[in-house]
């Protein structure tokens, strides 16, 4: 049996090589969509085993489609698609409970094979990945940071602060409340000496 694909980005090109990539598969194209508005209206029709949903569309892009169609298809496997490597990219698919991200300049072997696991209702996220959006030390560990020691999970939160992530999304990368996150940022801009997200956010960066 195929498995359906429904192809989401704002150019016809991308689209139209999404197809003959997976041409002679067993992935077939169930539907497309040019914005995600359109993808929202028209995915109930199509009734897709995985989305392959641009992140770069406006004025709704992938990141704020993809929190609506998880809102209204929980269940719905969704791979983000980017056009380069961005850490940003990976923990916001991560946090918002994509099965994976997938990359224009992907072998087509690559693309087939995330999409049919993603289908499956599995992840494909790798150990790497997990470890660069989460880390993977213990959370009571100290880490030492520009001249401050934090804890392995404030060091955690503060990477997640970098990559732009809200509280939310954060306590969703990390598999710990929202309260729990917001106690660990106000600890951080205590031993930061910052007072508010955005320059924690910087105080990292730079001491990176």
């Amino acid at each position: 049996m195929s498995v359906k694909v429904f192809v989401v980005d704002d150019h016809e090109v991308v689209r139209l090589g999404v197809r003959a990539l997976l041409a002679e598969s067993d992935l077939k194209i169930s539907g497309e969509a040019d914005s995600g508005e359109s993808a929202l209206k028209l995915l109930a029709r199509s009734k897709p085993d995985v989305v392959l949903l641009d992140i770069h569309m406006t004025p709704l892009d992938g990141f704020s489609t993809l929190i609506r169609l998880k809102s209204d298809n929980p269940r719905l496997p969704v791979v983000m698609y980017a056009s380069s490597e961005n850490a940003t990219y990976l923990a916001r698919a991560m946090a918002l409970r994509a099965q994976g991200l997938a990359y224009k300049t992907d072998e087509r072997s690559r693309l087939i094979a995330v999409l049919k696991t993603a289908a499956a209702g599995e992840e494909t996220w790798t150990v790497e990945e997990k470890r660069r959006v989460a880390g993977s030390g213990p959370a009571g560990k100290s880490v030492p940071l520009g001249g401050v020691v934090l804890t392995q999970r404030e060091a955690e939160v503060l990477k997640q602060l970098t990559h732009g992530l809200t509280n939310k999304e954060i306590a969703l990368a990390l598999g710990i409340s929202y309260e729990t996150v917001k106690e660990h940022i106000q600890h951080l801009l205590r031993k930061l000496g910052v007072s508010d997200r955005t320059q924690a956010a910087v105080w990292a960066v730079r001491h990176e």
